[in-house]
C-alpha cells in the first residue's frame, strides 16, 4: 500500500496574509512514480469564507447542522515525481486544507495526520503594527500630571458619596484622544489605536469605582455620553467617525475592545434578554465577582 506525504504537512499551522500564496505537495513516499491515471486534489475551505459564515450563522439562529459545505476538492498538477497546487490567499480568516490521491479505481489515498490549517491576516497588517492601549478617559486636563488625585477634591467627593450622591469625574473625550494622534502615530509611530471598552457604563447599581468599570457595558452598540463633547452638530458616533477618520489618515488602525461574555448590571440585554444570562441555583444572576465587586 502506497504512503503519501504532503508539504506542508499534516497538522501544522502557519500564518499567512491576504495577496500571499501557498504551495501544496503531495508525493509517494520514499520518492515513488506516479502511476499513469492516478488524480489528486487538495480537499480545502480556502476561498470559501462566505460559505462558512453562512453555515455558522444558519446553524446558530436556523439550527441547521453543520456540513462543512465550504470544503471544496482543488486539483493538483503532476510536476515531476509530485503533485502540485498553489492557492491564492484571498479571505482573512482561519482555514484547513489536505491534499488526497484517486487511483484508477476511484479510491482516496490520504495522508495521514490531522488537517492542516492557516490563519489569514489582512494585508496591511503585516509589518509596524505597534499597539497603542488608549483609555479614553485619562485624556482629560490631569493627564500630565504626576498625581492625578487631588486630596482636598476627594475628601469632599466621599462625603457626597456617604450621602448617596453619585458623582461622575471629569472624563478625556474621543476628542481629546484625537488631538493625541500626531505623538501617537507621528512621534511614537504606532500603527493600531485600540480603545479600552467606549460603552456606556453602570453609575448607580454594582459599580466598580467612582466611575464605572469599562468592562460593565450597559449598551454594547452605543458610547458613554460621557467621551463626548457636546454640541449641536455631532452625535456620539460622528465623534467616534472623527477620531477614526483620523487615525485613517496616519494609514493607522482603530481596534475596539468589546465585553461579549459578561455586562453591566441593568444593561440593555440583562433588562430585555435575560434568558441569555447565567443563573445560580437560586435563581440569581451569577457575576463575574471582578476584583470582588459584584
Amino acid at each position: 500500500m502506497k504512503r503519501f506525504i504532503m508539504n506542508p504537512p499534516p497538522g501544522e499551522r502557519k500564518v499567512g496574509f491576504v495577496g500571499d500564496y501557498i504551495k501544496f505537495r503531495l508525493q509517494i513516499e520514499n520518492g515513488g512514480s506516479i502511476e499513469s491515471g492516478w488524480q489528486a486534489f487538495l480537499r480545502t475551505n480556502l476561498g470559501r469564507a462566505s460559505i462558512s459564515r453562512k453555515e455558522i450563522i444558519n446553524a446558530y439562529f436556523k439550527k441547521i447542522p453543520l456540513f462543512g459545505a465550504s470544503w471544496h476538492d482543488v486539483p493538483m498538477r503532476i510536476e515531476g515525481n509530485e503533485w502540485v497546487v498553489e492557492i491564492p490567499l484571498t479571505e482573512v480568516g482561519f482555514f484547513k486544507a489536505k491534499a488526497y490521491a484517486r487511483d484508477t479505481r476511484g479510491w482516496q489515498h490520504w495522508p495521514e495526520g490531522p488537517d492542516f490549517g492557516i490563519n489569514i491576516h489582512p494585508d496591511q497588517c503585516r509589518t509596524g503594527n505597534i499597539i497603542y492601549c488608549a483609555f479614553t478617559r485619562l485624556f482629560n486636563q490631569t493627564k500630565t500630571l504626576e498625581r492625578a488625585r487631588d486630596d482636598k477634591t476627594e475628601e469632599y467627593l466621599q462625603q457626597l458619596d456617604k450621602q448617596g450622591y453619585t458623582v461622575i469625574p471629569q472624563s478625556g473625550k474621543l476628542r481629546d484622544l484625537k488631538r493625541e494622534l500626531p505623538h501617537i502615530m507621528g512621534t511614537l509611530g504606532c500603527k493600531i489605536i485600540q480603545l479600552l471598552p467606549i460603552t456606556p457604563v453602570p453609575t448607580t447599581y454594582a459599580r466598580f469605582g467612582r466611575f464605572g468599570s469599562p468592562y460593565a457595558a450597559l449598551d454594547l452598540t452605543a458610547i458613554d455620553p460621557a467621551l463626548v463633547e457636546f454640541d449641536k452638530k455631532t452625535t456620539a458616533v460622528d465623534q467616534f467617525k472623527e477620531l477614526t477618520y483620523e487615525t485613517h489618515k496616519y494609514g493607522g488602525l482603530v481596534f475596539l475592545d468589546v465585553v461579549i461574555n459578561h455586562t453591566g448590571w441593568g444593561s440593555f440585554l440583562q433588562d430585555n434578554f435575560p434568558q441569555w444570562f447565567k443563573r445560580l441555583p437560586d435563581g440569581t444572576f451569577e457575576s463575574p465577582g471582578a476584583w470582588g465587586n459584584i
